[in-house]
């Protein structure tokens, strides 16, 4: 099952991933089919859908991009 709503496109930013790290990011497809980017990238809704056929399909690793939750706990006071 996927996190992403059809509709949206997701920014891909390697810097502000909460799993970032050797591990993560050696098996994401990020970094198998860009290197790890130096600006984020956005992918969008259409784009989501082909990288996840693939990964589904095993060609390549799944998005592994972990992202921080804005809510009440988490805003700047």
């Amino acid at each position: 099952m996927h996190d992403h709503p059809s509709t949206d496109s997701v920014v891909v930013d390697c810097d502000r991933c909460l799993v970032r790290s050797p591990g993560a990011c050696g098996d994401c497809i990020v970094t198998v089919l860009l290197g790890a980017p130096p600006a984020g990238i956005e992918i969008d809704a259409q784009e989501m859908a082909a990288l996840e056929v693939l990964a589904d399909a095993g060609c390549v690793p799944p998005l592994r991009l972990v992202t921080p939750v804005q809510g009440p706990e988490t805003q700047a006071v």
